[in-house]
């Protein structure tokens, strides 16, 4: 997943070829009895008595009642004597539990926590199979359902789920853990003239029926069980890449992402075969609260990365590299989470360097770099929360989701490339992700593997405890130098000196990037005057890039330019990606002068936003 700013198919021949090097992409490669559990503070499962291995749902999707209502059938396997299994769950109504044979299960739903509660079913050593027979209810935050009117046809209603971090269990009674793997089934029924996606095996055209079967055949965690219902078309843009979307969003989304099949080729190229069969990309409405989801096979995306002209394709690259770091090596507890999102960053600035060029790579990382240096300073640079190691205990995994398990962990394996080599470090991590497919990965196991596979096969020692365990950035952070931003740089100082106009900054060549970069780079104390000129040069309250319209809003605020206060309130109220949300907001209450504006237009939009940012803007604006 990205908060922030963030290639064709090998022949079977080659693949044939490769398999003593690459996971088996059809079966679970490890047997699950061999998993390495550890306690997570933040699920009620006891893997190490009993574990799910397998999650089979029948589920029935009524908007008119809003409410996914069936069962969910766990197969068990038994570690250890037990009279118990327990599973995680948070807003559903729980009706019944049933054994294999159909006979009735004692259960209780045991008051939990802020996280969700615990549901105990009592089985015998004999027990296979739990089917829980339940529903959904409006406190079910991981699901939104979206009215036609919320969704670019207006014809249609529209269902998603997001699951990251611990919200699976408000759809599905689960394991919710990101340590316990199962693979997964799934028969959905939908209105007719709707189609419904998964993270699994997926049609591309609607059903007579309304019916829909799905299976995962690969071992996932339950965050990455995901569906989606609307009125969906599918195109296809290679042998094993396409998109869906909404007809009317369809072409739009097709042309933006007509690279993702030479994505793929080049993910490859770096770190082994693709393990998943097929990488396809949903573009959701714009309530959706991230940039992208990686979940397996289907990545969700934001309708905000569709700007024209391929510029925000980035995302698209973070969430295929998912594919590896995170759903193939996955971290065992959230306070892990820099394992799947620093090696992600890595790994997605790869991609882009090797499509677009080494510029155009180091224009991304400096833009990452500032984010990073902005969060540790808002963060303290003595914060624990700065540490790439993190204790989550008692809070919502949702605050480890900061620029530091994403920057800050992609810089220490810049590190790790700028002490060793690429060709060393990329060797490392290829082998890193071969040898560790389809299992999960805590800090402290990793770091035994790096000792043992790199810093010791090297006379070369590094300063990992103070990188993984201590506050702020070390010293051997690296920089970047990006001879386009430089250029940026000099213009926007020579129009802050008054030498040269806004309307003779030469832009014409600019990317995307030197337009966040230059924006950026606005203070806070210019004059109304100053803000009007630039706009008038540059129609930015205009933009419809929304990573433009994200920071100049900012910037508007921040320096009291009210003329692009209505186009603000309009994004605000179209757009959930919380990304964008919480800097604005925050903007607008920093000093007092806008929090009733910020209010107002929270009040308006609210309706609009999935739970994921509800629950950051209710915090930050004391709804």
């Amino acid at each position: 997943m990205k908060n922030h700013l963030r290639l064709l198919a090998l022949s079977s021949v080659i693949l044939g070829l490769a398999s003593c090097d690459a996971p088996d992409t059809t079966t679970q490669v490890d047997d699950s009895k061999s998993e390495q559990y550890v306690k997570d503070v933040h699920s009620f499962a006891q893997p190490d008595k009993i574990a799910v291995s397998h999650i089979g749902l029948e589920l029935l999707a009524d908007f008119d009642t809003k409410t996914l209502s069936g069962t969910v059938t766990h197969t068990l396997m038994h570690n250890a004597p037990a009279t118990e299994v327990h599973f995680d769950v948070s807003g559903l109504r729980i009706d019944a539990a049933y054994n294999e044979l159909g006979d009735s299960l004692k259960f209780e739903v045991k008051k939990g926590n802020n996280f969700g509660d615990d549901l105990v079913v009592n089985v015998t050593a004999e027990t296979q199979k739990v089917k829980i027979v339940y529903a959904t209810t409006p406190e079910s935050k991981a699901v939104q359902w979206l009215e036609p009117v919320q969704t670019l046809g207006k014809k249609q209603p529209f269902l998603f789920t997001q699951g990251q971090a611990i919200l699976t269990r408000t759809w599905i009674p689960s394991q919710d853990s990101p340590g316990i793997r199962v693979t997964y089934d799934a028969k959905i029924t939908v209105p007719k003239d709707l189609m419904a996606v998964m993270s699994a095996s997926n049609p591309t055209e609607k059903s007579a029926d309304g019916v829909y079967s799905f299976e995962m055949k690969q071992r996932i965690p339950p965050y990455l069980i995901a569906l989606s219902i609307g009125d969906l078309a599918f195109q296809s843009l290679g042998d094993r890449t396409g998109v869906y979307a909404e007809p009317e969003m369809l072409p739009k989304a097709a042309y933006e992402l007509a690279e993702m099949e030479s994505m793929v080729k080049a993910a490859e190229n770096l770190y082994g075969p693709y393990a998943w069969e097929r990488y396809d990309v949903i573009v959701l409405p714009p309530s959706f609260p991230f940039g992208g989801m990686e979940n397996p096979r289907l990545t969700f995306a934001t309708p905000t990365i569709i700007a024209g002209d391929r510029s925000l394709t980035s995302l698209i690259a973070h969430e295929l590299a998912h594919s590896w770091s995170g759903n193939l090596v996955t971290n065992a507890t959230w306070d892990d989470f820099w394992l799947n999102e620093g090696f992600t960053v890595y790994f997605e600035y790869r991609i882009m360097e090797a499509v677009y060029g080494k510029e155009y790579a180091v224009m991304l990382k400096s833009l990452g770099l500032q984010g990073l240096k902005h969060t540790v300073e808002e963060l303290g640079p003595t914060s624990a929360d700065t540490h790439l190691k993190l204790n989550l205990e008692g809070r919502d995994p949702d605050e480890g989701m900061t620029d530091i398990a994403y920057e800050k962990g992609h810089m220490f394996l810049e590190m790790l490339e700028e002490t060793y080599g690429r060709d060393t470090t990329d060797v490392f991590l290829k082998g890193y992700f071969n040898q560790f497919a389809f299992q999960n990965m805590t800090t402290e196991r990793f770091l035994t593997y790096l000792d043992k596979e790199l810093i010791s096969k090297h006379d070369k020692k590094v300063n990992v405890d103070e990188w993984v365990f201590g506050p702020g950035l070390p010293a051997n952070c690296k920089s970047f130098t990006s001879d386009r931003f430089a250029a940026v740089d000099a213009q926007m100082r020579a129009w802050l000196k008054k030498e040269k106009k806004s309307s003779e900054i030469f832009t014409a060549e600019w990317s995307t990037h030197e337009w966040l970069h230059f924006l950026r780079s606005i203070p806070e104390d210019l004059t109304a005057d100053r803000m009007a000129d630039l706009d008038k040069s540059f129609s930015l309250t205009a933009s419809t890039n929304a990573e433009i319209q994200g920071i100049w809003y900012e910037k508007a605020v921040l320096n009291g330019y009210e003329k692009a206060f209505p186009a603000m309130e309009n994004f605000l109220i179209n757009v959930g990606r919380r990304k964008f949300l919480t800097p604005l907001y925050t903007a607008m209450i920093k000093d007092g002068r806008y929090t009733d504006k910020a209010k107002a237009i929270y009040a308006k939009a609210r309706p609009n936003y999935h739970s994921v940012s509800t629950g950051t803007m209710d915090a930050l604006l004391d709804n």
